[in-house]
C-alpha cells in the first residue's frame, strides 16, 4: 500500500536510506514482530520498533510496573506504577506512532501458550531475564521455524545474537541447558546498569529491522559481547549443533517442556 503524505514525512529519514526507501518502509509496515518482555531490554526495543513503523507489534508480559523497574525500563514512567506493563508500554508505543497496531498479551508465556503466538509473527525478540523462559522461547522458535533475537544483561555486561533456526546456531546450540538454580546470581542480587539494557535492546530492534528488510549482516553464528565498564565490545564465533543439519528438524526438540520457574538472570559473559 503506498505511503500517505503524513507517512512520507514521518519516515523521511528512512526513505533517504538506500537500504530502506519507500518499498522498505512499506515492508516494515506490513511486518509482524513479537516482543517477549517489556522490561529493560524490551523497553527500548519496543519503542524503536514502533518509531520505525513496524506495522504490527505484539508485546507479551504478565507483570506490573514497580518502582525498581524505573531505573532501566524506560518505557514505563513513575505515573505508571502499579499499571500492567503491557498497558503502560502499549500507550507509549501508540503515542509515538499511531500508524502501527500494538497487540497486548498480559500473560506469562509457558509451554501451552507460546507456540501459537510465536508462529503468528515474522520475527521474535527474547527480551526476558530468566534461563527457563529463554530456553522455552528458543525451542518454540525452532519448532515454528521463526527467526529470533536473544539478548541478556547482567552488571555492566551484555550479549546478543540472532538465530535463524533453519540454518544458524541458536541459543540452545551455544548454551546447552539451563544452569542449576542458584548457580548464577539474579539481576536483583548482582545488579544491572540501566543503560546496558538500553544498549542491548536497541541492538535487538536493529537486528529485527535488518531481517525484515533483508539488508546488512545479521549476528548470525556470532555472539556480540559488550563490556560497558571497559568499553571493549567483541564478537565471538559460535556454531550450530553439529548433529543438526540445515533445514532438518532439531534432533532433540520435539515438543515444548513445562517451565522450571527458578529465578535466573542471563549468564554473565567473560
Amino acid at each position: 500500500m503506498p505511503l500517505s503524505e503524513e507517512q512520507l514525512e514521518r519516515y523521511l529519514r528512512h526513505l533517504v536510506l538506500d537500504e530502506i526507501g519507500g518499498r522498505g518502509q512499506e515492508r516494515l509496515l506490513a511486518s509482524r514482530v513479537l516482543v517477549i518482555g517489556v522490561g529493560g531490554l524490551g523497553s527500548p526495543a519496543a519503542l524503536y520498533l514502533a518509531a520505525a513503523g513496524v506495522g504490527h507489534i505484539s508485546i507479551c508480559d504478565g507483570d506490573a510496573v514497580d518502582r525498581t523497574n524505573l531505573q532501566r525500563q524506560v518505557i514505563h514512567h513513575t505515573s505508571d506504577l502499579g499499571e500492567r506493563k503491557v498497558v503502560s508500554a502499549a500507550a507509549k508505543m501508540r503515542d509515538i506512532n499511531p500508524d502501527i497496531r500494538v497487540e497486548e498479551h498480559d500473560v506469562f508465556l509457558d509451554h501451552e501458550n507460546i507456540l501459537g503466538l510465536v508462529s503468528d509473527h515474522d520475527f521474535v525478540l527474547d527480551c526476558t531475564d530468566g534461563f527457563p523462559i529463554k530456553f522455552l522461547i528458543n525451542d518454540a522458535c525452532v519448532l515454528a521455524n521463526k527467526p529470533f533475537s536473544h539478548a541478556g544483561v547482567l552488571r555492566w555486561e551484555g550479549q546478543t545474537m540472532t538465530c535463524l533456526p533453519w540454518r544458524s546456531a541458536t541459543y540452545r546450540c551455544v548454551f546447552g541447558d539451563a544452569p542449576p538454580a542458584g548457580s548464577i546470581p539474579t539481576c536483583a542480587q548482582a545488579g544491572v546498569l540501566g543503560a546496558m539494557a538500553g544498549t542491548l535492546g536497541t541492538l535487538q530492534a536493529t537486528e529485527a529491522i535488518k531481517y525484515l528488510l533483508g539488508v546488512g549482516e545479521l549476528l548470525e553464528n556470532r555472539l556480540y559481547v559488550h563490556d560497558a565498564l571497559r568499553m571493549r565490545p567483541r564478537t565471538v564465533a559460535v556454531r550450530r549443533d553439529p548433529r543438526w543439519e540445515p533445514g532438518a528438524p532439531h534432533p532433540d526438540i520435539r515438543k515444548l517442556q513445562p517451565l522450571d520457574n527458578s529465578p535466573h538472570c542471563s549468564p554473565r559473559t567473560s
